[in-house]
This record gives structure tokens, sequence and C-alpha cells, in this order.
């Protein structure tokens, strides 16, 4: 059988259990499913969103296997690949070095640890280096091309 056929039916098939579950969604009405919600019954939305679930799992699973099978085909894309991995961990480690954690109280009465903060503000210095790192190579790669 061909693989393209067998993606698009599974597509097909996803696609319209998602439409049912949607028109179900939908006949219910807002106010039935928040008055089963609130007594934890969840039995017209949990299909839709095991759905989505499975059609997230899929997708990633699909994007990583033709991605990595891809690279291993290609050596020389497997080693750019694997220099740009080690820069962005170096990028990480730079951030996390120069991160502090504190113990932080959330809105709902409880507390983010000490290393949880620390992560989050390794994720917002990891996003600006890599921006400003971006905006360089933009900025370089025009100017670059105006003096050519």
């Amino acid at each position: 059988m061909n693989f393209q056929f067998i993606v698009k039916v599974l597509s097909a098939l996803l696609g319209l259990a998602g439409a049912v579950c949607l028109f179900v969604v939908m006949g219910s009405g807002d106010e039935a499913i928040k008055m089963n919600a609130s007594q934890g019954d969840f039995s017209t939305v949990s299909p839709l969103i095991s759905i989505a679930q499975i059609t997230l799992f899929l997708t990633v699973a699909a994007t990583l296997i033709f991605s990595l099978r891809a690279l291993f085909a290609n050596s020389e894309k497997l080693k750019k690949a694997l220099i740009f991995i080690g820069i962005f961990m170096f990028i990480v480690g730079i951030a996390y070095i120069s991160s502090s954690g504190v113990e932080t109280p959330l809105k709902d009465g409880e507390y983010l640890s000490e290393s949880g903060s620390r992560w989050v503000e390794t994720g917002i210095r990891t996003f600006y280096i890599l921006s400003i790192s971006a905006i360089l190579s933009m900025v370089f790669s025009g100017v670059k091309r105006l003096i050519k």
C-alpha cells in the first residue's frame, strides 16, 4: 500500500471523528456542559480532547521520524544539525548560569520553587540571546549585501 494513501485515510478518519465530536459538543450547549463539568462529568468534551491529543502525537512523531531519517541519510546535514544543537545547548547553559532562582508566591496561593524560577529566567534569557543574535545576523546580512 502507498504510504500517502494511508496518511490520507488516517487524516480523513481523524477529521471526521473530530467533526462528529465537535457537533456533539456544539449540540449539547454551554450550560449543559458547564453543569456536567461541575458534577465531574466530562464525557461530552473528553472524546474531542482525546482526538486532539492523538492528532498532536501523530504529527510530532511523523515530524521527528522524517526529520531524523533525512538527517541520517546525509552526514553533512547531520554534522551541521549536531553543531547547531551544541550551540543551542551552550546558549542555554550560559542563560542558566547567569540566572538566579527565587521562591516566588503565585496568585493562587502556591509557590514557584527556586529551581522553577531559575528555569523560567533561563528560558527568558535564552529567548533574549537568540532574538538578539537573529537580529544581529539579519543586520549583518543586510549590511554585507549593501556593501556588495
